[in-house]
């Protein structure tokens, strides 16, 4: 679970990292900024940056998210390997697999799972998220690329950083989309009423999503979604805000007895590649369960 700290500001003028540097003591000034940078920190309810001089009297909340073991056990467990060469490794997920270790799942993740196939990989990236450089949530299946050399993780990160990662999904949403083509564009931040879940909020980061309609069904559309930003839960939370949510989505709509999972697939992923500098593309097909409801809704 988060670790949730308060603090009032009580000498004006500091700087944001350095006055929860000073208070935190069990946390590195790195780890407090990448915090501060992940929109975990709030200065009387608003997401501010690392230089944000305070006032006094301002209230400062840092969610401090439990931390990820700093080994990573390699597991033989199966993987459906759609690219591997000296640089990366893209991996088509099944759902119901976390990506890394965390509270209630200490293994048997898709991070244990690379480490078995390859234990090198553990020493990419740093021992928390080794080779990880984009994440998808558990129930999500679909494309997720790993990184295996430094240069191919500084590559891909600063590819997504830049915003010139291609990432498409296909998603199944309640309701009947309209327009049936459009960009959403909202600020994603934590829940101010529930820290588990995300939320629109005034101050949170930029996040943008563009949808397509590729289908109609009774009660629900399947849409082709491009994610431009890469926020927690963004496809998720943005459709669920235009009154759309993903189906079977329990946490931002409701569960669905078709499906026992929200129905939200990575299809398609393009980058350069990090030796060759040449455009790569990879592709995923629907899983069975998710195909499947697509049948039933067209019969």
């Amino acid at each position: 679970m988060s670790d949730v700290r308060v603090f009032t500001c009580e000498s004006p003028g500091e700087r944001l990292d350095k006055f929860l540097a000073d208070r935190c003591a069990d946390l590195s000034r790195t780890r407090i900024k990448r915090i501060i940078a992940d929109g975990e920190v709030t200065v009387d309810g608003s997401v501010q940056n690392a230089g944000f001089r305070l006032r006094s009297g301002q209230k400062v909340t840092i969610v401090v998210p439990e931390p990820a073991p700093t080994h990573m056990r390699p597991q033989q467990i199966p993987l459906d390997v759609v690219y591997d060469d000296d640089e990366l490794l893209v991996v088509d997920k099944p759902a119901g697999m976390p990506v890394h270790p965390g509270v209630g799942h200490p293994d048997s993740t898709l991070v244990n799972a690379v480490l078995g196939l390859d234990p090198t990989i553990g020493d990419v990236g740093g021992t928390m998220r080794p080779g990880l450089v984009h994440r998808l949530d558990m129930d999500t299946s679909g494309l997720i690329a790993i990184a295996k050399t430094d240069r191919a993780h500084s590559s891909i990160t600063g590819q997504l950083r830049d915003r010139t990662v291609n990432k498409g999904y296909l998603a199944l949403v309640a309701g009947t989309l309209s327009p049936a083509e459009a960009v959403i564009d909202a600020p994603i931040g934590r829940d101010p009423q529930d820290r588990k879940k995300m939320a629109i909020v005034e101050d949170g980061r930029p996040a943008s999503t563009r949808y397509r309609t590729v289908a109609n069904f009774l009660g629900c559309s399947y849409a082709d979604v491009r994610p431009k930003t890469g926020r927690t839960h963004q496809i998720r939370v943005h459709f669920a805000s235009i009154g759309h949510p993903v189906v079977g989505d329990a946490l931002y709509g409701r569960r669905d007895l078709r499906i026992g999972r929200h129905f939200l697939h990575a299809a398609y992923l393009e980058f350069d590649h990090p030796g060759s500098g040449e455009r790569v593309h990879f592709h995923s097909s629907l899983p069975t369960d998710l195909q499947s409801l697509i049948d039933s809704l067209e019969n």
